[in-house]
This record gives structure tokens, sequence and C-alpha cells, in this order.
């Protein structure tokens, strides 16, 4: 059975339908205690959601999925160690990581957590040593740079989270990360570095990623020309658990930080893969982003369903793309630091659950997670805000601020707040073409410009969102908002029966990749391509 001919499926296909007539600001004219009845707080982390288009009534039979999608017993199977990422037969543990009780967290019977604290000691010590200047490069000079080479989830988390906590940066020390296989991002990286003071983390479970060991390759050579072999075990260290390739490529095995195949890569910036961010900020803050996050993973194993924070926000998607027909999500931070937030949200949520198939091989039968989508505020307001108030698409947006600045300038903050807030408002709002006119007649514009103007002036409002206001930026409010959305990935895979810890879609693009290179290098013929395969390489051949 899918999860579309459920009976709480169809009582919710019901209020759909005679929700498509209701308005917003018809819903708070008629409850004026909406925002204390729709939203929610964990550890000075608010969710208000009363601005998204539901009722109390919605809101009660979509909680009634918690039941209908047994999310109380895939809690205890994913806490309890078992394989529930069954298409590649691993645990998925990620939230032993940031365990800070005693508990034993076991898998395949054995307890995880004096591994976790083992990698975290050997974090500490490097992180010390590095900022300390114990650790040097080959000419004695002390690390002024260091540049994580990875890709994905080795790549977007940590760099996500340093920008974001940039106002905790440990001084003098830059830290850079390089991602893309073309090079561009390595060669304008390095042109700015000095060889005898950069150190690189290359950041691969296997140590065969293409992407990475390509890049990893050329920073070598780079070492290699300007300071000489043996500088190679003072300029890199790995995260990885492939030693012998570590070694092999000339780095010390001793620094060769280990994650473990029950943590996926995109849920892994809690682990050793957190080491830039760990040098970017220091051990003690990386520490405080695990409290934040084991914080979140407490209320959600044990809160109900109706005040669980991240299933509360599954609900939300499942609602809107399946029951009102929403395409896509804006995420919409109001902060510069986490600018990059909505592109790793992009990686966490549609890698995750972008999937038909369900735990039992079956179509899902409804679409899954929508394209995820957005840009800082206010940059974002001089962009593509316009198609979301007037351009007649249902886009439901998550507003993001803290309610205390991170870079406290005067007169900045205040109008920050100001902008996020009125956003939220005018989409819910909206403006009628009554309010229009009065508008203008109040500016004493005339009749025949007005008449002129009015349907450009008209703003259906409607517009579903939620907002998550934060104390202020800080690393333990950052570990508790990145662990919901985690937790929010976990619960859809859950309403929609989905492994959301697979990534086949990913695999086979790598596979086509791989057959092609040794053809594109002119090594092998080019046979049994389709036309337009075939066309794009003989272009790229040609004089």
């Amino acid at each position: 059975m899918t999860a579309t001919t459920s009976k709480t499926w169809q009582i919710l296909a019901k209020h759909a339908r005679r929700m498509q007539t209701a308005h917003l600001r018809d819903l708070f004219a008629a409850d004026p205690q909406r925002f204390d009845r729709f939203s929610l707080e964990q550890g000075g982390l608010l969710i208000d959601y009363s601005k998204q288009r539901l009722s109390a009534e919605v809101m009660s039979a979509l909680a009634g999925l918690w039941w209908e999608a047994d999310l109380p017993g895939w809690i205890n199977r994913m806490r309890t160690g078992e394989a529930i990422n069954h298409t590649e037969g691993r645990a998925v543990l990620h939230h032993a990581l940031r365990h800070q009780g005693t508990r034993p967290i076991l898998h395949n019977g054995l307890d995880v957590m004096p591994q976790v604290h083992a990698v975290l000691d050997q974090m500490r010590r490097f992180c010390n040593d590095l900022h300390g200047g114990k650790w040097h490069g080959a000419t004695g000079k002390p690390i002024s740079d260091v540049v994580n080479i990875g890709i994905g989830g080795s790549d977007l988390g940590p760099k996500m989270a340093t920008q974001a906590l940039a106002a905790c940066q440990v001084p003098n020390l830059r830290v850079h990360y390089v991602s893309n296989l073309d090079g561009a991002h390595l060669a304008t990286t390095l042109a700015q570095l000095d060889p005898s003071t950069t150190l690189f983390i290359i950041a691969s479970k296997t140590f065969t990623t293409q992407e990475t060991m390509q890049n990893a390759v050329s920073a070598r050579d780079w070492i290699v020309e300007a300071l000489g072999e043996a500088a190679v075990r003072r300029h890199f260290v790995a995260v990885s658990t492939n030693l012998p390739e570590v070694a092999r490529f000339g780095i010390d095995p001793d620094y060769a930080f280990a994650f473990w195949d029950w943590v996926g890569g995109r849920f892994s910036v809690w682990s050793a893969i957190g080491l830039p961010l760990a040098l970017a900020i220091g051990m003690e803050n990386f520490e405080r982003i695990l409290a934040g996050a084991a914080a979140m993973d407490a209320h959600f194993f044990e809160a109900a369903a109706d005040h669980n924070l991240p299933f509360v926000l599954a609900l939300l998607e499942v609602w809107n793309s399946d029951f009102l027909g929403a395409e896509t999500r804006a995420c919409l931070p109001y902060s510069q630091s986490l600018e990059l937030l909505p592109r790793y949200l992009q990686q966490l949520e549609m890698e995750s659950n972008g999937k038909r198939a369900t735990r039992n091989g079956q179509d899902a039968g409804c679409p899954t997670a929508p394209v995820l989508w957005g840009e800082a505020g206010t940059n974002g307001q001089h962009a593509f805000y316009q198609l979301i108030h007037q351009g007649g698409r249902l886009i439901p947006c998550d507003f993001i601020v803290a309610a205390e600045a991170d870079f406290p300038l005067p007169g900045h903050h205040e109008k920050l707040l100001a902008n996020c807030f009125a956003q939220a408002e005018a989409l819910m709002k909206g403006k009628t073409a009554e309010e229009a006119r009065a508008e203008m007649e109040a500016a004493h514009v005339p009749e025949a410009v007005i008449a002129r103007l009015l349907p450009y002036k008209v703003f259906p409002g409607n517009q579903p969102s939620t907002t998550i206001l934060l104390p202020r930026l800080d690393p333990y409010h950052l570990g508790q908002l990145v662990a919901l959305f985690e937790h929010k990935v976990f619960s859809l895979g859950c309403l929609w029966n989905l492994n959301a810890y697979d990534q086949w879609g990913v695999e086979y693009g790598k596979q086509l990749a791989n057959r092609l290179l040794p053809i594109i290098e002119g090594r092998t013929p080019a046979d049994g391509l389709d036309s337009s395969t075939a066309g794009l390489i003989a272009a790229c051949r040609k004089p």
C-alpha cells in the first residue's frame, strides 16, 4: 500500500478541496489567536507556521500520519542501528556523532561511541596543534590557509557552516573549499595562496571519488613543485577510511581521520568531515554545534507528533506538495551568513527524497521532494520575489532569521527584520483592488492614472510561509537548525515510504561519465553512443 491509498490521505484530500477557496487573511481575521495556535518553540528556536494555508482540522488530520506512517517504529529502528538504508544494507546513525549522554549506541551489537569519541579527540588535538603553531609546514612556517578538497556532503556541510559562523572565525587562519572538477575552482583558489603556509584536507571516504581525487592530485603537484616530495606529509591530511590509498598518496596515516559507513555523506558535517569547520571556528565551538544538534535529536525522539518541530515541518511539506499542488519551495534566509543554506538544503532534501520508488519498489503515487531554491534576503527581494508575489504560482516559503545580529552594525539588523517580516506578511495578505485604489487616492493620484495602474497594483497574496526564528546565529543554534532539517528529511522519508539515505541517480551519472571518459580522451572508439552524445564529443575535438 502507498501513502496515497490510506484513509488519512483521503481525508486530507477532502480538506484540501475546502482549503483551495480559503484565503489566509480571512483565516487570520477569524482567529486572532492563530499565531499561538500554529507556532512551536524548542530551546529558543521558534517556528511560526500560522501563515500556512491550513486549519486546526487539517493539522489534526496531518498529525494522524505520525501513526499511519509508523514514525515511532522508524525512529526506534534508526536509533537501534537497524539497516534502514535497506538498498545499501547500512544503518543510519549520524545522530551518534553528536550524542551527549552515556547511553551506548549500538551497531552490529557494538557501541560506536568509543570510536566517535576517539575521532573527536583526534580532531581536538590536531586543531590545538595547528592553532598553537605546533603543526607547521615543511619550511617551518605556520599554516595560514586550509583548503578542504571534497564534494557533495564532504563540501557543502562544512562550507555552509563555516560561512554561517564567520563571526566565530579563529584569527589568522583562512579556510577555503574546493569541490568542482572544473580546474577553474582549484586554480583560482591556489592563485591566492603560498604553498609553504597551506594545508590541504582531502575528504573522501573511499579516497577514490573522481572529482576529489583529481583536485587532490593537482594540489599535490602544486606542493611538490614548490616544496619537494617530502613536503606532502606536512601539507596534507585526509578524512578517509581507505588507509592504504591515503598512505600511497603520501599522507601520514596517523593523520587520516575516520568516519563510518553508517554516516551518509550529506549527514556527515558532525563527523571528521567537519574538520575544516573545527579549524575555522575552534573545537570548542564545533562541540557547541554538536550540543545544539543533540538537543534537537532529544526533542525529535521524545516530542509528541503535534509538538514535534521536524515532523510538523515535514507535514507542511506533504500538505503543500501533495494536496495543494506546490512544485517548489523557496528557502529565504534573512542572513548573509546563511547564504549557502539553500544550497546545502538542496542536497539534503532533494538527494534524500527526490525519488519515486518506495521501500517495497512501488511507485510512490504522488510527488515527493519539491524543487528547493532560494537566496539570502534582502538580495532575493531584488531578484525573484516579484514572481512569488504576482507570478501566479503557489510557492511556499521558509523565512529564516535571527533575532540578534551576528555582525551588529548600527541600523542594519532592525531593517533586516522589518524586511523579513514584511515580506511574509505581504505574501500572506496580498493587496486587494479596493486597497490599491484607496492607497492611490490618498496620494492624490488622478483617476485616469488610477484606472490604468490598478491591475498592476493588486497582489493576490495567500502564499503560504513558515518563519523560523533563531535567538542568534551561534554554533549551538546552527546545530539545532541543521538537525531540524535532517529530521524533517527522515520524517518525509517515512511519510512517503522512501529510503532517504541512498542516491542511485547520482551513481548512474558517475557510471556514464566513467564510460565516456576514455572516448573523450581518444583512447577508445565512440561506438554505441546516441547521436547527440557522439556529436558533442566530435564537436569538442574539432580544431
